[in-house]
């Protein structure tokens, strides 16, 4: 590694550069990588997606229907997951059963998991809540099957938080609704182990702003924390503490709506993904590259 010295006149530290070179990491402009033009109507809103590396497909999780039952079914929610290929071909939907809010691929475990709304129990006990992984087949469809992961955690706090998981530590990041808070959440205990206030004034940007319920952990150093400016068609980073690092502007053709407060968001594959409702019969997935970084 080349040790870059102090600059005399110039007041230049290595410090100082290393920061900008932390700065220009982050693109000005966010480059689409990939497009996946929704086959069929979702089934409630799509909330979140997932891609695992090992299948090479995304899925994507539909919410917003709770659990409903009848004399002859088990209470389970309506919405469902789809599933396209690399490349954005549909290949299969299933209804594992559950109201998702976050999907995702989980590096320790090898498995596709969700969470689902209300895993805090804030707004009181429903059925199938909690956090479960998602099986699949050996080609990587969903067999509709689903096991325990973990029950009600208060600690995650809003009861629509969409978190997201961070394989080395994990542990999760929940972001609160209407707030810059996002809490750091350990399974093992029963609230939250810290919590991150995300630096919205330095953003140039207001809670009402941005997305209420969800912030990507990237796994990129210096660059771990990101969510959608949706007001102003950005992908906002921070560093872990909450520092804000830099932005990354969308398209100007986006047109993002008010459901993009609350839905149709993830990080996977490297990728900051974002619903865009208006652009094909139900519906196009965008994978917008926003970090030189990024894998």
């Amino acid at each position: 590694m080349k040790i870059i010295k102090s600059l005399p006149g110039l007041g230049l530290t290595l410090l100082t550069l290393l920061g900008h070179q932390t700065q220009a990491a982050i693109l000005p402009a966010a480059e689409v990588v990939t497009k996946i033009t929704l086959a069929k109507a979702p089934s409630s809103k799509p909330m979140s997606i997932a891609y695992v590396p090992i299948h090479q497909r995304y899925y994507i999780a539909d919410g917003g229907l709770g659990a409903v039952g009848s004399e002859t079914e088990a209470p389970i929610s309506k919405s469902q997951v789809h599933v396209y290929g690399d490349g954005g071909q549909y290949i299969q939907s299933a209804k594992p059963g559950y109201d998702n809010r976050s999907i995702y691929f989980n590096q320790n475990t090898k498995q596709l998991e969700t969470v689902t709304y209300n895993i805090s129990s804030n707004a009181g006990f429903s059925p199938n809540t909690g956090l479960f992984s998602l099986e699949l087949d050996d080609k990587g469809n969903l067999t509709g099957n689903s096991k325990d992961i973990s029950g009600f955690n208060a600690a995650f706090g809003d009861a629509s938080t969409i978190p997201t998981h961070n394989s080395e530590t994990n542990l999760y990041y929940a972001k609160q609704g209407r707030s810059n808070l996002v809490w750091v959440i350990d399974l093992n205990k029963d609230e939250k182990v810290e919590e991150i206030k995300l630096d919205l004034n330095t953003a140039g940007v207001q809670f009402h702003d941005i997305t209420d319920y969800y912030c990507a952990y990237t796994g990129i150093k210096g660059e771990e924390l990101a969510l959608l400016d949706v007001d102003h068609k950005a992908v906002l980073v921070f560093d872990i503490k909450g520092k804000f690092v830099g932005k990354s502007t969308l398209p100007s053709t986006l047109k993002l709506r008010a459901q993009n407060h609350i839905a149709g968001l993830g990080y996977t594959n490297g990728l900051f993904f974002v619903y865009h409702e208006p652009e094909g019969e139900f519906g196009t997935f965008y994978g917008f590259k926003v970090s030189d970084l990024a894998n």
